[in-house]
């Protein structure tokens, strides 16, 4: 009854993830992903270092997209029945290391608002997926102890071990944080016996074997793959310990008051030659040196709380370096595992509260907890409607952070996407006052010009963003963009192929070389190039939409297919819920082919509407031009 009513608590607190969809970097890991959508596929995922450190995550994701597809929904549910299955385990945990409020601190763990970025965010299955096999490991190694010490069968002993050092492998390969797992079954092992054996020490060897295998692994990964390098990462040690101090306390604040939540919080800045600025790691230090002094009194239960909370954070404490502390040093998905520390002995504490002070009063404590547990559970279904899609999130971002040049970029990419091109400039401007030397806000400078017409500008910024950073593909792709609006078909082929060998992956560049390549009449080769792209990401619809353009426009008669384009071009209305101007007048383009006129005008005259909603002026002289032919009986023949 208990374990029904936690799970469904949880399932309504994340109600408004049923209407979600992917935000931010779900692209990169899923909907984008070539081991998910593309060639690389399952093999890609174990054998490439596409799966960076969490293969079993994307393995995870693509036996889903193998179900499901790309439709949002299920993922997002996945995400919280993994959540929900979490907060039971974790309720057995505590149930077997004889901690009293069970129940309670796993509930209260599982409302809790912060935990919201973890399992509202489809990428964050790394985190609700690597929690759940890391309590499956303690569960695990707390059975195999008790069963040790009850000399039960030899054959379960061993079983019990073994999942439990199998759940360790699978919790690190979902997430390779999980690698202080060995130091917190040796806190559970001291907590239950009251002191700590070094014998015990060799029971570990395995976990501890795997784990720095691990550690070693992510280290290289995020300097190397992730480039974790460079400026933003460049802390001396005494900057480190105090990030590290100011962690500590951030994210303990954070689950007493959890508010204001930010998606990405505000980037500190720390002085090393400030006396004042090593209080808040002093401070914690000290208060973990003193709970360690009283570790044998009534204290013990903080100290066992406070020690869990540390090691858990070690990890993302700032002495290694991260990618993600480009943009801040902590994040609320950080400290999915460590809360679990702190908020459960907040619901030691209460339980030992009433059990004290009311104990006859059983209806006050029901109603009590049950309060806490609802405003918990409101605050949480407020604070999962901010990650409906892209565009809450970052608005809501940007109101709690508006001086951070990615947010401002984000932001305009948002409204680039809208066609509202002139309010996403103005945030490029500011983007560019906060940092004036970025090529994400460069680039995006190139696009937005590119889209109303301005194609001199657009190539000065292109041009800059290339210099400031010669291996961003995506500027070489707007720049052959750019190039092509020139009149220069020669040169944007060049930028596009050397973006291309920047990353062979990005179908942005096979897009824009397949406009290269019809406007110089390689229809041939353009169609490969279309082809490839749609193969590496099936479900991506500016793929379908490239690809039915040529095939309903080629002026080569052999390379059309009109049932096809039109097959294509629908797909791709419906991915982008009919409001791209581009993909309408693709689909418009593929009913003229199939004699279809009616269907086309109607179609075109949607995609005008959007396009001088958006001010894309080039965009809509093209529609008009196109409406001409469907009035007339004939389909458009095109090399763009």
């Amino acid at each position: 009854m208990l374990g029904a009513l936690l799970v469904a608590a949880v399932v309504v607190a994340y109600q408004p993830v049923w209407h979600a969809g992917f935000i931010w970097d779900d692209d990169a890991h899923l909907t984008k992903n070539p081991c998910i959508v593309g060639p690389l596929g399952f093999k890609g995922i174990w054998t490439t270092a596409a799966a960076t450190y969490y293969p079993l995550v994307l393995t995870s994701f693509w036996i889903q997209h193998a179900l499901w597809g790309l439709n949002p929904l299920p993922y997002h549910l996945v995400n919280v029945a993994m959540h929900a299955a979490c907060a039971i385990l974790l309720w057995q945990v505590v149930r077997h290391l004889q901690i009293n409020g069970a129940w309670l601190g796993a509930a209260i763990w599982a409302l809790h608002p912060v935990q919201v970025e973890s399992v509202a965010w489809i990428t964050e299955l790394k985190n609700t997926q690597s929690c759940l096999f890391y309590l499956l490991s303690i569960l695990f190694f707390l059975k195999w102890r008790e069963s040790a010490e009850s000399l039960q069968d030899r054959d379960r002993l061993r079983l019990y071990y073994v999942v439990s050092l199998l759940c360790a492998v699978a919790a690190i390969l979902s997430k390779s944080s999980t690698v202080m797992l060995p130091v917190v079954l040796g806190l559970c092992w001291w907590w239950i016996d009251g002191r700590w054996r070094w014998p015990n020490s060799t029971k570990l060897i395995p976990f501890l074997g795997v784990s720095a295998a691990a550690a070693a692994w992510t280290i290289w990964e995020q300097k190397f793959h992730n480039r974790a390098i460079g400026v933003e990462w460049a802390q001396t040690l005494f900057e480190r310990f105090i990030i590290a101090g100011r962690d500590v306390w951030f994210y303990l604040g954070k689950l007493l008051w959890p508010h204001p939540l930010v998606f990405i919080y505000p980037r500190w800045q720390v002085d090393a030659s400030q006396i004042l600025a090593y209080l808040p790691t002093l401070a914690a230090a000290g208060g973990l040196i003193a709970l360690w002094w009283k570790r044998h009194g009534p204290l013990r239960p903080a100290f066992f709380a406070a020690a869990y909370f540390a090691v858990s954070l070690f990890p993302v404490l700032d002495f290694f370096d991260v990618y993600f502390f480009r943009y801040s040093f902590v994040g609320d998905h950080l400290q999915y595992l460590a809360s679990i520390g702190p908020l459960i002995l907040v619901g030691t504490g209460i339980a030992a509260a009433f059990d004290l002070r009311v104990k006859q009063i059983a209806f006050l404590k029901s109603v009590s907890c049950g309060a806490l547990l609802c405003v918990l559970g409101v605050l949480s279904w407020k604070q999962a409607g901010i990650y409906r899609n892209g565009e809450t999130l970052w608005f809501a971002t940007l109101e709690k952070n508006p001086d951070f040049w990615m947010v401002r970029n984000s932001v305009a990419s948002v409204l680039l996407q809208k066609g509202q091109i002139s309010q996403a400039l103005a945030h490029l401007e500011k983007a560019r006052e906060l940092n004036p030397n970025n090529v994400v806000t460069e680039s995006l400078f190139g696009y937005a010009f590119l889209l109303i017409g301005k194609v001199d500008e657009a190539y000065a910024h292109l041009r800059r963003a290339i210099e400031i950073d010669p291996t961003y593909v995506t500027a070489y792709s707007n720049m052959g963009s750019a190039l092509l609006q020139k009149g220069l078909p020669e040169e944007s082929l060049a930028y596009l192929e050397k973006g291309l060998r920047i990353d062979p992956g990005f179908i942005s560049a096979r897009f824009n070389i397949a406009n290269t390549l019809l406007q110089m009449g390689r229809y041939e080769e353009a169609l490969l190039h279309l082809q490839m792209a749609l193969k590496i990401a099936p479900d991506d619809p500016q793929a379908q939409k490239s690809l039915a353009w040529i095939l309903a426009t080629c002026p080569d008669d052999r390379l059309r297919n009109g049932a096809k384009a039109v097959e294509l071009a629908e797909r791709a209305k419906t991915a982008t819920k009919g409001r791209d101007a581009t993909v309408l007048t693709t689909l418009a383009a593929a009913y003229a082919e199939v004699d279809r006129f009616s269907e086309a005008m109607q179609t075109a005259e949607q995609a005008l509407q959007l396009a001088i909603k958006s001010g894309s002026i080039p965009l809509a002289q093209a529609i008009r031009n196109q409406l001409e032919f469907y009035r007339s009986g004939k389909p458009v023949r095109d090399i763009r």
